[in-house]
């Protein structure tokens, strides 16, 4: 058997000293389940997970902290006083076993954070998952198990669920896109749900696609508004380079053209002076047709006047409709707020009585 220590997991930076440890059974086959045991180690009244023990971990962020913001969803469904259904129900020290179900198809993502959660409301609670973040679950599915105080399972049902059907759904949706864009790479935006931007992002990459900027901080983004003010596309790049430079800062540089002569401003500027672009986006160069289709030609037209100098981007019109003939136009990313913004839901639940979970979910056809 296998151990591996967690560290505290706040901000992402240096870990603390080692609070618990976790049982890690390696698999014997394809087939075999991936179980993990969690379990404090004796004075220790609030382990957290560690990066170090993620399968996919979360991108990097230097003021995000996940700790508040489950706690924080902990918080808003206790109030002030807790959940007083089951204080009047649920005996407080019975014990029970409680299932993942699967009541659709898709990608399952969210399992670490869900880890976490337990952790924090009952680090005695035993966490069984049959499958990881990033595996298809087909509907009908028995995909994890948690075992203990039944009174606190139940008080972390609903915000472990809330996390997990949204990280799934955007896994899901982006699973479908990414593969569908190849050879091009699918990105998120910043169009996240406000305080879960690193939560979505995560959820992005288990999901197989690549994160675009984390906001504001981490990369010169020169979009339209950027380009007004400044009084042209040569003129905005020509402040970043400079405010770059003086700064000693280095980081990644795009900058947004929704017109071919936009794009040959850029190349021309390019040419003539030392920058430090790095990628071009074309913007809704994709044109939708009436019979559903779309017209990439224009983008096409870009991406061979840009010739490899710089990346290329892709933004506008994105569907999984007609993701993949846009993948074809030969951009090196294509980027899609839909990921995140629009995403639905997968369906999970957390069932202690499964079997009658299952009756009900094969009269209902969500299982």
């Amino acid at each position: 058997m296998m151990y591996c220590s967690i560290r505290s997991f706040t901000n992402f930076s240096a870990a603390a000293a080692a609070t618990t440890s976790i049982a890690i059974l390696p698999p014997l086959s394809t087939k075999s389940r991936r179980i993990v045991r969690m379990s404090a180690t004796n004075g220790t009244p609030n382990p957290k997970l560690s990066m170090e023990s993620m399968v996919i971990k979360p991108p990097s962020h230097p003021t995000y902290d996940l700790k508040a913001v489950i706690k924080l969803a902990l918080e808003e469904d206790a109030g002030d006083i807790g959940d007083v259904t089951c204080s009047a129900t649920i005996p407080i020290d019975m014990q029970v076993g409680a299932y993942f179900l699967a009541k659709e198809d898709g990608i399952v993502a969210g399992i670490a954070l869900a880890d976490m959660i337990f952790n924090e409301v009952d680090s005695s609670l035993k966490v069984e998952w049959y499958q990881k973040d990033g595996d298809y679950v087909r509907k009908g599915l028995k995909f994890g198990k948690v075992y203990g105080r039944a009174h606190n399972i139940v008080v972390a049902e609903r915000v472990v669920l809330n996390f997990m059907q949204r990280m799934s759904g955007i896994a899901t949706l982006t699973k479908a896109m990414a593969d569908a864009a190849h050879p091009a790479c699918i990105l998120e935006t910043r169009k996240t749900a406000p305080g879960l931007r690193l939560v979505d992002k995560w959820a992005v990459v288990i999901g197989g696609g690549k994160n675009h900027r984390m906001g504001l901080f981490d990369m010169v983004m020169i979009k339209d508004n950027h380009i007004s003010v400044s009084g042209g596309v040569a003129k905005a790049l020509k402040c970043v380079d400079q405010y770059l430079e003086q700064r000693n800062l280095q980081m990644g540089v795009e900058i947004e053209t929704r017109t071919l002569e936009e794009v040959k401003e850029v190349l021309d500027y390019s040419s003539q002076t030392k920058t430090l672009l790095t990628r071009i986006m074309l913007d809704n160069m994709v044109v939708p047709l009436s019979d559903g289709d779309v017209d990439v030609s224009m983008l096409k037209e870009a991406v061979e006047l840009i010739n490899g100098r710089f990346e290329t981007e892709a933004s506008g019109n994105v569907t999984l409709e007609t993701v993949h003939k846009i993948g074809q136009s030969g951009v090196t990313y294509i980027s899609s707020g839909a990921l995140t913004h629009s995403v639905k839901a997968l369906d999970i639940s957390l069932k202690i009585d499964t079997e009658l979970a299952l009756e009900v979910g094969r009269r209902t056809k969500r299982a």
